[in-house]
């Protein structure tokens, strides 16, 4: 039998609770931490679909990693849609789990998956993150190279692909410049782009960003692709690979699914 709590310690060696960002509510969610696991759901998302999903599956431990509490309840109104799932996961007897900025700064973790997926070669850390653990360093962010120099109109082209976007905005007043160098910050980093030039990248990567942000990139010579923030769904089978690998080494004996819904409130008119 496997506890909650003895796989969260497991998991927290590798993406050390001590690297989450000030004021993420990263960590334990809800349940219980002593409850066997039986079989573990990893997720981007906790949203009212994917604990159904969870259900439908016989799932007791949620792996996400967007918190599901980003904000304290005010109350436990079931009419609220929020507090419903609270109450579904609850009565199910569900576990959650999430994984947010922790895994964003961990060696190997998500912005590891993100920059290996577009193929960036040399990759190094962007911002020095102020938290040394077994003296070894964290970043937030990376930075690398394509194997050659393409366009950038070509690059996103390619994270379209990579990706399976429907859209994504490009941040450029030539799309046709060679670029080699690329910035990569999962989630939404607009306000970490001044590192992305202090490493000397031709374009940043990274989701959510705003107007006049945008605008401040392209005066200062950077250009940035926004895939939107759903990309960080990469987690969902990187991190079912890397707890199946877990899972032979310690004999466990759950189950582990990737979700398979996708929580992208997102769409688009195409032209």
């Amino acid at each position: 039998m496997t506890t909650v709590r003895e796989f969260i310690k497991r998991f927290e060696q590798f993406a050390p609770i001590e690297l989450r960002e000030n004021g993420d509510p990263t960590g334990f969610q809800i349940g219980n931490k002593d409850a066997e696991i039986k079989a573990m759901m990893t997720t981007l998302d906790v949203r009212p679909e994917t604990v159904q999903e969870a259900i439908d599956n016989h799932v007791n431990f949620i792996f996400a990693h967007h918190p599901v509490m980003f904000r304290p309840a005010k109350n436990l109104d079931l009419s609220n849609p929020q507090n419903e799932m609270y109450a579904e996961i609850l009565k199910h007897d569900i576990t959650v789990y999430a994984a947010h900025t922790n895994l964003d700064n961990a060696n190997g973790g998500m912005n590891d998956w993100l920059a290996s997926a577009i193929g960036l070669k040399n990759i190094s850390g962007m911002i020095l993150h102020d938290t040394n653990i077994n003296n070894e360093p964290h970043y937030l962010g990376r930075v690398g190279d394509l194997p050659r120099a393409i366009t950038f109109k070509e690059l996103a082209e390619q994270c379209k692909i990579i990706f399976n976007l429907q859209e994504l905005r490009m941040v450029t007043n030539n799309p046709d410049k060679l670029v080699k160098r690329v910035a990569i910050l999962g989630g939404s980093g607009g306000k970490f782009y001044s590192a992305a030039i202090a490493k000397n990248a031709d374009v940043y990567f990274t989701g959510d960003l705003y107007y006049h942000t945008s605008q401040d990139m392209l005066a200062e010579g950077l250009m940035a692709i926004d895939p939107g923030h759903h990309v960080e769904s990469i987690c969902k089978l990187k991190l079912k690979e890397l707890f199946e690998k877990w899972k032979c080494e310690n004999n466990w004996q759950f189950k582990i699914i990737a979700s398979k819904l996708s929580t992208d409130p997102f769409s688009f008119l195409i032209k």
